[in-house]
């Protein structure tokens, strides 16, 4: 009798309570109390009204690093829940290695409207899912390629053909594009953020063209190995510029960051990390235009500094709080 009256339980009260309970959680914890028995998964994926009212108009999807993502995924979303995501304006595909073009294509389809989208280090995606990109996805003001190898000139040429008002652009380790690449991109005026790590062979062609960036904030050019003063000097015409990131940037003397001193007086981060051309002369300059607003500054490694030490850069920048950016 009591096996019975508990089955009778399972079958007709305990789907009611919990489909009482979860429409008050939150999304976390529904999806975990998904797995927290079969009984439970059974009851709540019987209750299709639950999922269509909390997914009607998803605006964001997270699945960093969800290494069993696989283009199947995407095309379901595209044939079966299209409706629940043709307001999606946030995707992150960042690490989910085993999706391809194909995938991309069906998602970008599905979401018309993405703003954001990020696929951090996924060789697999080439050329086409920009082309894919650019024909379906009108809006888009964040992207991030960080990682995907196989990107190249013609991507950026896309980019900078189509997505006028893009603010965010993370390229590091795209290691095809070159300076053609980069110019057509840089039509892009109205760019806040522009990560170039690890890009070792663009050259000053590329970066004079940086200067014309005027709402830019945030520039990542380590590893610029041949970036030199002059291309340098262009991009102290960035007056809005936050951030920079001139590690191991070996050409660079005085008279390039001298110049970033006399033109980015908002400068509240800098990384002069392991540039041996640099002197106490760019401290006093930066100290003198920059004395107020920078707050991290890395210098370790500059031989050709002798005032490295804390308590020394502490009289220069008296708002410094960061002295080390590389390890």
């Amino acid at each position: 009798m009591a096996d019975r009256g508990e089955d009778a339980w399972n079958r007709e009260k305990f789907p009611r309570v919990l489909e009482i309970v979860s429409s008050r959680l939150s999304q976390r914890d529904l999806c975990s109390l998904l797995l927290l028995s079969t009984c439970c998964y059974r009851a709540l994926i019987s209750q299709p009204s639950l999922w269509k009212d909390r997914y009607q108009h998803v605006e964001k999807i997270d699945l960093e690093f969800a290494r069993d993502v696989y283009d199947e995924h995407l095309l379901l979303i595209k044939s079966k829940v299209m409706e629940h995501v043709r307001h999606l304006e946030s995707l992150n595909l960042n690490g989910c290695q085993k999706i391809s073009d194909k995938g991309i294509e069906a998602v970008t389809i599905a979401c018309p409207k993405l703003r954001i989208f990020s696929i951090y280090w996924n060789v697999r995606v080439t050329d086409m899912s920009i082309k894919f990109l650019v024909k379906h996805c009108k809006h888009i003001s964040y992207l991030n390629l960080s990682g995907c190898k196989s990107i190249s000139d013609q991507s950026l040429l896309l980019i900078g053909d189509n997505y006028k008002e893009l603010e965010e652009l993370n390229i590091t380790r795209c290691m095809k594009i070159t300076d053609n690449g980069l110019q057509n991109v840089l039509r892009c005026i109205t760019l806040k953020s522009l990560n170039l790590y690890a890009l070792s062979s663009l050259t000053d062609r590329a970066y004079e063209k940086i200067g014309c960036l005027a709402h830019l904030e945030f520039l990542d050019l380590c590893g610029a190995q041949n970036l030199s003063d002059c291309g340098l000097s262009s991009i102290a015409s960035c007056r809005k510029l936050l951030s920079l990131n001139l590690t191991w940037c070996v050409r660079v003397t005085d008279v390039g960051v001298i110049k970033i001193a006399e033109g980015c007086r908002a400068l509240e981060f800098l990384s002069l990390f392991g540039i041996v051309g640099v002197t106490d002369g760019c401290l006093e300059a930066l100290s003198k235009y920059c004395s107020n607003t920078i707050t991290t500054l890395d210098v370790n490694g500059c031989i050709g500094i002798k005032r490295r030490r804390h308590e020394e850069l502490l009289k220069l920048f008296p708002y410094l709080r960061c002295f080390k950016v590389h390890s």
